[in-house]
């Protein structure tokens, strides 16, 4: 099962001063927009999105269909599939993509400590 491309979603209290940390780290904007606050960084095969305000926790972020560049996949697991391959292994999903669609799409779990887990697909 291919989850495509994998990023840390951080939950920040200053997106401003969150940003400006991790570029002494060496990450540099690659996408999103601060005046929606949220902004995602890359350094090298490293992504993390700084989003202030918009979930309460971390969260590992998975896209299928995307490289680590988003640049699309000729070939992916659609997440339809991922969350039936879930679903028949008894992993329980909080939210579920409704199956009878095509395209963008995004399911939430949880892993057995509580941390959150978005498979998000935007093609």
């Amino acid at each position: 099962m291919e989850l495509g491309a994998f990023s840390v979603s951080l939950t920040v209290k200053n997106l401003e001063e969150s940003r400006s940390f991790y570029e002494k780290l060496g990450f540099e904007t690659f996408g999103g927009d601060a005046a929606q606050n949220w902004l995602i960084l890359k350094n090298g095969d490293c992504i993390i999105g700084l989003f202030q305000g918009m979930f309460e926790q971390n969260i590992l972020t998975f896209n299928p269909g995307w490289d680590a560049n988003a640049s699309p996949l000729a070939s992916f697991t659609d997440v339809r599939e991922i969350q039936r391959r879930l679903k028949a292994q008894g992993v329980g999903i909080q939210t579920e993509v409704d199956e009878s669609t095509t395209g963008p799409a995004h399911l939430f779990l949880a892993d057995p400590d509580g941390n959150l887990i978005l498979i998000d697909q935007h093609v």
